[in-house]
């Protein structure tokens, strides 16, 4: 969470007064949201949601993800990507990504097999993906993409925003993201008709309250946000662009700072369009890695206890559900579906991850942090290189 301030108090402040704290009015916070966030992004169909989880599920449920299908996911991003595509009853393939921290583009390629239906790339801790050439590798295999943006809100790829070269887009607003209301996401689809599937997946009830609809109704969960959270969410939109256009000059600074040093920034698919919440450096071994995090006081990708898939104990034990008939990794339907996972499946992403140091940034830091900050970082490059 970077900032919450006095102007989400008093839209609190004015949901709680107005006593309208249920989503579905007209002129609502939420509805006011969706269409604010549409017109930032650059998409016409948005629907919030209680979580990017859930947003990742009822995005791969709306394009028909089941039973039966495989979908690419990589091998370090939140469990979260992994299990929204347990949650659909399809089976997460998991693949190597590339030094960008992000998926990588030929491994998607030779991962595909005939159940493979979609992939899901991650636009990690704020780092784009190579959009470009996963696109042109969706569509040779026709696969599904569904952006999972959840790390990246404001980012940008090629002067277009993420979560907008795809069949559907996922954003989280979860209290560690750069843009919160404590919990909560979002889904843009690319259809009318995915969209709608969208809404009954995040409210089972949804066609009811939002008038009438092409699709024919279902049995979907609920996973609504509260008039709360649009109203904080509309507050955090205003701040958004301003906060990273900070931290890209920051980063920016540090870059050119350390030029010098003989450290080795990681690959960046688009630098202007990053959100730049991180810096990456790749050492030359692990060891000089963990040397370098410890004098500067930074984290390693792949030791974050949760990011890295030989972390995912329920996806490694294959538990899909609390119910043995309605795991999917039990499921007849997927018996032909690849799910020989092991901790030692993809050696080069390990490799990439325990190797990369990452540096927090903070967009309130003065000239005096960037500074010393830059320091820091000399002397730890000066006693491990």
């Amino acid at each position: 969470m970077l900032e919450i301030g006095k102007a989400e108090i008093q839209a609190v402040d004015r949901v709680l007064t107005s006593g309208k704290l249920f989503r579905y009015h007209r002129g609502g916070e939420c509805q006011t949201f969706e269409a604010e966030w549409g017109a930032y992004v650059g998409a016409k169909h948005v629907q919030l949601t209680a979580s990017g989880s859930t947003a990742l599920a009822s995005a791969l449920a709306s394009l028909g993800i089941g039973p039966g299908d495989e979908v690419i996911v990589p091998a370090h991003t939140y469990m979260a990507t992994a299990t929204a595509v347990v949650a659909t009853g399809a089976i997460p393939v998991i693949v190597d990504i590339d030094d960008s921290i992000t998926l990588d583009p030929d491994a998607v390629d030779r991962a595909v097999g005939p159940r493979t239906r979609a992939v899901i790339p991650v636009h990690m801790w704020g780092q784009i993906c190579d959009m470009r050439r996963l696109k042109a590798v969706a569509r040779k295999h026709k696969l599904f993409i569904v952006e999972d943006c959840c790390q990246a809100i404001g980012g940008s790829y090629k002067g277009r925003m993420v979560g907008t070269f795809a069949d559907a887009g996922c954003y989280s607003f979860n209290f560690f993201k750069n843009m919160t209301c404590g919990e909560g996401g979002a889904v843009v689809s690319k259809t009318r008709t995915a969209h709608e599937k969208v809404v009954i997946q995040t409210d089972c009830c949804g066609y009811f309250w939002e008038g009438p609809s092409k699709t024919e109704g279902f049995c979907g969960p609920s996973a609504r946000v509260s008039e709360i959270e649009g109203a904080i969410l509309r507050e955090q939109l205003k701040r958004i662009p301003g906060l990273i256009a900070k931290l890209r000059k920051h980063k920016a600074r540090l870059i050119a700072d350390t030029a010098d040093t003989g450290l080795t920034l990681s690959p960046r698919h688009d630098p202007d369009g990053e959100c730049a919440t991180s810096l990456y450096y790749q050492l030359p071994s692990v060891e000089q890695a963990a040397e370098f995090a410890k004098l500067v006081g930074c984290g390693i990708t792949g030791k974050t206890g949760r990011h890295t898939y030989n972390e995912w104990t329920p996806i490694l034990a294959k538990r899909g559900h609390i119910h043995p008939a309605l795991d999917p990794f039990k499921m007849e339907a997927n018996t032909d579906c690849r799910m020989d996972y092991h901790p030692d499946m993809c050696p080069v992403s390990l490799d990439i991850l325990n190797r990369t140091a990452m540096i927090t940034l903070a967009h309130g830091w003065k000239a005096a942090d960037l500074k010393a900050r830059a320091k820091t970082i000399r002397d730890a490059a000066k006693a491990v290189l």
